[in-house]
C-alpha cells in the first residue's frame, strides 16, 4: 500500500465565507485536517492540496478573493502540490491521476470538504480509476441543504454519507484510526453492499412455512 493524503477544499469561503461548515463543528474538522497532515508528513505521505477555483466574478470561491485561499490550517502546513479543480471531483480536469501515477500511488485518504460533494466525487471518481480509497470521517464536514427536493440537516447528509461510503466506496475512520493505521501498519476495516444491507434485509425463520 502506498498512500497519498489528498485535502480537498479547506479553503476560507467553508470557514468565514459564504459557505460555513457546520457538522462536525469546524473547530474539531480542521483540528483533524491539520493533525492528518501532520501525520502524513511524519510518516512520509505525500500530501496534495486541492483547491476549488472558480472565475473572477463568481459569488464564491472566485480567483483572487478572501474565500478562494486556502485556510491556515493547510496553508502554513507542508504539502507537496497544490491542484486547483473547477468540478467536484479533484481528478476532473486536473493533473491530479497523473501526478500520482508518477509516484506509485495505490491509496488515496480523504479529507476536507464538504462531504457529499467533493469530497464523495473524488472518492468516487478514485474507485473508478483503481484506487483504494480511505475517507476521514471527522476531518471532513459539510452544511445544511434545502432546496425545491426538500432539506436535510448538515449531521444527517455527513452520516448518511459515510454509511454509503463504505458500503462499497471507501474504509471510513476517525483521523485517530487513521493515523494509528498509518503509524502501525494495520489496515482498516471495509465492507461492502450486501454485507451493509444484511441487517435491513427481512429476517427468515428456519420453521416459516410457505
Amino acid at each position: 500500500m502506498k498512500r497519498a493524503l489528498i485535502v480537498i477544499d479547506v479553503q476560507n469561503e467553508y470557514v468565514v465565507g459564504k459557505l460555513p461548515i457546520s457538522y462536525p463543528p469546524l473547530d474539531i474538522s480542521l483540528a483533524n485536517i491539520g493533525a492528518a497532515m501532520d501525520a502524513a508528513s511524519r510518516a512520509g505521505i505525500p500530501v496534495v492540496v486541492v483547491r476549488h477555483a472558480s472565475p473572477a466574478d463568481s459569488p464564491v470561491f472566485a480567483r483572487g478573493s478572501v474565500g478562494f485561499e486556502l485556510h491556515p490550517t493547510v496553508a502554513n502546513r507542508p504539502h507537496d502540490v497544490v491542484i486547483d479543480k473547477a468540478l467536484p471531483s479533484s481528478f476532473t480536469g486536473t493533473g491530479l491521476a497523473e501526478w500520482l501515477a508518477t509516484r506509485d500511488i495505490d491509496t488515496v485518504a480523504i479529507c476536507g470538504y464538504m462531504t457529499q460533494n467533493c469530497n464523495e466525487s473524488t472518492a468516487r471518481d478514485a474507485v473508478h480509476r483503481g484506487y483504494a480509497v480511505e475517507f476521514l470521517a471527522d476531518a471532513s464536514g459539510t452544511l445544511t441543504l434545502s432546496n425545491r427536493a426538500g432539506s436535510v440537516s448538515a449531521r444527517d447528509l455527513h452520516e448518511s454519507v459515510l454509511v454509503v461510503m463504505q458500503s462499497r466506496y471507501a474504509a471510513v475512520a476517525s483521523t485517530a484510526e487513521w493515523i494509528e493505521t498509518v503509524t502501525g501498519g494495520n489496515e482498516l476495516e471495509r465492507s461492502n453492499l450486501l454485507d451493509s444491507t444484511a441487517e435491513a434485509r427481512p429476517k427468515t425463520s428456519a420453521t416459516a412455512r410457505p
